[in-house]
């Protein structure tokens, strides 16, 4: 298990609150969040629909920005970046994957890994996407489309894609939502050997008991606050 907190935190949020607002209604998605998650750290966010899990994802993520507080990636502080810098952010230094696997069904597998790279300019995009499809073991897949794969395979080509450029942090969201459970134990110990073998700092939101004992650390929440953190393995 990775050493909690040795180092400076691959992410911090403190006393961070996010609130929504539509015409005169306000909905307070998270409440005072205050947590620190270290560099190689495995974090499962766990809690019950509509506790504000997704919504701390997507500040980390820099998809949004906190109504008040301090969100940090690597030291950034992410308030402090324009649009522009918060998604070069990403795609250098975060892989973000989601429930939905968001791959273009007019592209191959290969071409999907490699988008990344090719958003950046890399002339090794190409490599670097076929070694992210071999690390994930769907290397030999890389000339189908996404609509001739199960979902595990192309959950783990959206994995791919994600690591491709070699992030330091991955953030997951309900990867195993629409798997079965056969597919979803393969993604988990993908995740798993990614944290394990990488070094990569993961942060899963999640409903899926076996995805929260993958982690290292398990942070329930509840009403838009941390309830709970405790030691998963």
């Amino acid at each position: 298990m990775t050493s909690i907190l040795a180092g400076a935190p691959a992410v911090e949020l403190e006393d961070v609150f996010k609130v929504y607002k539509e015409g005169p209604v306000e909905t307070v998605a998270l409440r005072g969040v205050s947590l620190k998650i270290a560099a190689g750290e495995y974090v499962a966010i766990c809690g019950p629909s509509g506790c504000g899990k997704s919504t701390l994802l997507n500040l980390v993520a820099g998809l949004a920005l906190p109504t008040a507080g301090r969100v940090r990636v690597a030291g950034q502080e992410i308030a402090g970046q324009s649009e522009a810098e918060r998604s070069e952010m990403r795609r250098r230094s975060v892989g973000v994957v989601f429930q939905s696997e968001n791959l273009f069904p007019r592209l191959t597998v290969l071409e999907n890994a490699q988008l990344p790279g090719r958003l950046l300019g890399s002339s090794e995009a190409r490599a670097l996407a076929m070694a992210a499809l071999e690390s994930v073991g769907v290397a030999g897949l890389s000339g189908r489309y996404p609509a001739q794969l199960s979902g595990g395979e192309r959950q783990r080509v959206a994995i791919a894609s994600a690591i491709a450029l070699s992030p330091a942090l991955l953030l997951a969201d309900e990867v195993t939502g629409e798997l079965d459970t056969r597919s979803g134990q393969v993604v988990l110990d993908l995740l798993s050997r990614l944290n394990r073998d990488r070094g990569l700092t993961i942060v899963a939101v999640t409903h899926n008991p076996a995805a929260a004992d993958s982690a290292d650390r398990v942070v329930n929440m509840l009403d838009g606050a941390i309830r709970e953190t405790e030691l998963a393995r």
